[in-house]
């Protein structure tokens, strides 16, 4: 896991130079990755067995406070704000 996650890292670290884009880490067990654009998700949700490039991806728009996009922005919000703030 731990080469998959620096992996990600160098991959997404060109995203660093955009403005009003951050990166947390944390060490929360999870059952989906969720990757979040204002109110926009994709949520990839793990299947035991299954590499996550071939398992299923949500696209989600949060538009209430109900609903399956609500539910995971809910899950993301917990875990980020106890994450904390990757750098360069």
């Amino acid at each position: 896991m731990a080469a998959r996650v620096k992996n990600a890292l160098t991959l997404y670290r060109p995203l660093l130079d955009a403005q009003d884009t951050e990166i947390r880490l944390h060490h929360t067990v999870l059952y989906n990755s969720i990757y979040r654009a204002d109110d926009q998700l994709l949520v990839n949700t793990h299947a035991y067995g299954t590499p996550a490039a071939n398992a299923p991806v949500m696209h989600l728009t949060h538009t209430d406070d109900q609903g399956l996009a609500s539910t995971y922005l809910t899950s993301f919000n917990r875990i980020w704000t106890t994450a904390r703030p990757h750098s360069k």
